[in-house]
């Protein structure tokens, strides 16, 4: 309905009230604005429109799928079958300060709503009142005069009632607005959550591949200890140099100084867990944990819609409707108010006792009607920067909707490259393994020098060390791909398997 016809309309049906009977003017106020009430200026909200891709074009066995409703993923955790991780993730729920301060900021959110809503029902107040005047000069001592003075007493209790139709939907469109608020703040909150909880798995994930380092740093300082030992009793019997007994001796003090640096990493991932779950970090600890769980399978078929469950996305999604409500907010500001009220209550200058006696009492009902005629172009710039708010929120709308798009690609991507390199580097590892037998066969043997020892061991610990951080990379990516997803992919798909059954760590491009 144009606001422009609505006013018009509204007057010319207000004309024709005034000339009826006393009796009937009140109820066909009501009623004019009960069907008013009905229109709201302001835009509709539709959603706005983003581009999604018909596959990722890292993963060309995903493809587009029809829209769907797709809920929150819960415990995704759970896929990585790691018994710790799963009893200190609840934790963050539980007791995480920072998320505790967003679910507070959310029930703001909730109560601004309900702040607006109250302004769509009447307001009802009682007043209840005793003074004493006096006029003149002289004295006061009782009711009456002494001297000059006149004393008056006056007692009154009123009861009053008004209410302004929401005939333009301002307040409508404010509590709209509000309500996508809550919505987008509840969103943020799952969001901070979901921040938070890939934040300990990736933290937890870290701490035990230092855990794994700080073991292959140990055995390769036992194993640097053996050799030094052997060295010394090499050149004893004359067989080696004392050359050869010095490098073995740095050998052994490098490896000493990379453990030293894996114990400066451990305790300060440590204290970051603690804080995550919300504990003190002298009040926490973790086992050491020398080992790391297999990366978790990429489903195939993963539909684009998922991105949908994305609560930053929904967030931003609702910030839009918010704003598009405002919008019919400021537009209300063109059209007049209208107040309804009315009072009923009892005045005299006797006591209490004898106050509320028909000869007392008064009343009054009645409409008022609110326009403001000039005031320098406000109300236009307030539309206008209204739009312009929308707008903006559209744009980042769709801004961060492309953004989701890209580390859903920058994930896929280098969980792909990875297991390629996962393989490459066991390869690696096997070959140096081999090479450090082979070199420390022949220098016992006296064929090769102390030199080719040193740089198989070199080469041996550098491929074992690296291995470790591929795998530990592939777990940071695996927990990044989830988040990036709104929270994992169970029960959307079935991971890829191959022929035994046994599902592969990643699906590679086809």
């Amino acid at each position: 309905m144009s606001p422009i016809r609505t006013f018009t309309a509204l007057t010319s049906d207000l004309r024709p009230v005034s000339a009826c009977p006393r009796s009937l003017r009140g109820p066909l106020i009501l009623g004019f604005g009960l069907l008013l009430s009905a229109c709201a200026v302001g835009p509709d909200y539709e959603r706005p429109k983003v581009e999604s891709p018909a596959q990722f074009k890292e993963n060309k066995g995903w493809v587009q799928a029809a829209p769907h409703a797709v809920s929150a993923q819960g415990a995704w955790w759970t896929i990585f079958g790691d018994e710790t991780l799963n009893a200190l993730e609840p934790k963050v729920v539980q007791a995480n300060q920072s998320l505790r301060a967003s679910y507070f900021a959310y029930q703001q959110a909730l109560a601004l709503t309900d702040v607006a809503r109250a302004a769509e029902y009447p307001t009802v107040g009682v007043a209840v009142s005793s003074t004493r005047t006096s006029f003149g000069g002289g004295t006061a001592t009782t009711v009456g005069t002494t001297g000059p003075a006149t004393v008056v007493e006056g007692k009154s209790v009123a009861f009053s009632a008004s209410w302004v139709p929401d005939f333009w939907g301002k307040v409508r469109r404010q509590v709209e607005s509000n309500e996508a608020s809550a919505e987008a703040s509840h969103d943020n909150l799952l969001a901070a959550q979901l921040s938070l909880q890939t934040t300990l798995a990736q933290t937890y994930f870290q701490i035990r591949q230092v855990d794994s380092q700080i073991a292959l740093a140990q055995s390769t300082v036992s194993a640097y200890e053996k050799f030094l030992q052997l060295t010394q009793n090499r050149y004893v019997a004359g067989v080696a140099t004392k050359a050869d007994v010095a490098q073995a001796q740095s050998q052994l003090a490098n490896a000493r100084v990379q453990l030293a640096s894996f114990n400066v990493q451990r305790p300060q991932l440590e204290h970051a867990i603690a804080v995550l779950v919300g504990e003190a970090p002298a009040n926490f600890s973790l086992p050491p944990m020398p080992s790391l769980p297999p990366p978790q399978a990429i489903p195939a078929g993963l539909p684009s819609q998922l991105l949908l469950r994305r609560p930053d996305l929904g967030a931003s999604e609702r910030q839009v409707a918010a704003a598009n409500a405002l919008i019919g907010v400021a537009k209300s500001a063109y059209f007049p108010s209208l107040t309804l009220s009315a009072q009923r209550g009892w005045t005299s200058s006797s006591t209490f006792s004898n106050l509320i006696s028909a000869p007392n009492a008064f009343w009054s009902v009645g409409p008022s009607l609110a326009e403001t005629l000039f005031e320098g172009g406000l109300r236009r710039a307030q539309v206008a920067q209204s739009e312009n708010a929308y707008q903006q929120a559209v744009a980042q709308y769709r801004q961060l909707s492309l953004q989701a798009f890209q580390q859903v690609e920058d994930q896929l991507a280098a969980l792909s490259a990875l297991f390629e390199e996962a393989k490459l580097q066991q390869d690696a590892v096997a070959a140096a393994e081999e090479s450090l037998r082979l070199a420390t066969n022949q220098y016992k043997s006296g064929t090769v020098s102390y030199l080719n020892v040193i740089t198989a061991q070199t080469t041996a610990y550098t491929a074992n060390n690296q291995n470790l951080l591929i795998a530990g990379q592939q777990l940071t990516a695996n927990v990044a791909l989830i988040q990036a997803l709104g929270g994992g992919w169970e029960n959307e798909a079935q991971p890829a398997a191959t022929g035994d059954g046994q599902a592969q760590p990643a699906k590679t491009p086809d």
